[in-house]
């Protein structure tokens, strides 16, 4: 992949949550100010492009880290803030080849949906092995077991609490079915009640703790709590067969 330095914002797609096209074109415009030939590709992605959630992730390729320049981004914080643009990981184009194995979920997030905003899409070509994926889904899952295990005894009870603790791991079960998705060759990107309903099929059930966990009202009550645990024991579970 040959990187070019960004001479301004590229043209923004039709097709995404309203005014996202007019916000994106002004965060790449604060972006490129900033770091100027050293901005090699500048990316959104995420279910944000969408308007669910109303925030949107971003991506910095740069040519080299350069902390004078993340500072400069960061002080622009309020501002981006307004935009509901998060601010950018940042990666250069070889932490980006040498992750692959390393972060294969978080790369598929980016390359299944994302908007170039300035620069090349270092995302649109990766290659992702399915042996590191299917590791990074068990692990992924694993890893929310104990946190909701950890939610379950810190929360004391609160129900507003464990409210908090399901929307937060939904997001994540989330971007873990899609990698599951992806190990059965759906490729294309789904929206998250979608994607959820797609792995229900994997499971041969349905994810309705998920399903409730990621929608604006949350899984509010400890009934909900516990269907979402459940969900997950049964992801979790999926995986390990498939390594069978």
């Amino acid at each position: 992949m040959t990187a070019k330095a960004s001479a301004g914002v590229n043209a923004i797609p039709d097709g995404l949550a309203s005014g996202m096209r007019l916000k994106l074109t002004q965060y790449g415009e604060i972006v490129v100010g900033l770091t100027g030939d050293n901005l090699a590709g500048l990316s959104a992605y995420g279910d944000g492009l969408n308007g669910t959630p109303p925030v949107v992730a971003s991506v910095l390729v740069v040519h080299n880290v350069d902390l004078r320049q993340l500072r400069l981004i960061a002080e622009r914080g309020p501002t981006l803030g307004n935009l509901g643009i998060t601010a950018p990981v940042v990666m250069t184009p070889a932490y980006i080849e040498q992750s692959l194995d390393t972060f294969p979920l978080e790369m598929m997030e980016i390359h299944q949906r994302n908007v170039c905003v300035s620069g090349d899409d270092y995302f649109a070509s990766i290659e992702i092995q399915n042996e590191h994926l299917r590791l990074q889904c068990e692990r992924e899952l694993k890893r929310i077991l104990i946190r909701l295990r950890q939610g379950a005894l810190a929360a004391g009870g609160r129900e507003d609490i464990l409210a908090e603790i399901g929307a937060d791991i939904g997001l994540h079960i989330v971007r873990t079915v899609r990698g599951l998705l992806w190990l059965r060759n759906e490729r294309s990107f789904l929206p998250m009640e979608q994607a959820i309903s797609a792995a229900s099929g994997l499971i041969g059930g349905p994810l309705s703790g998920a399903a409730r966990a990621i929608r604006p009202s949350g899984a509010s009550e400890w009934s909900d709590f516990e269907t979402l645990y459940a969900d997950v024991e049964r992801l979790a579970s999926y995986v390990d067969q498939m390594n069978d």
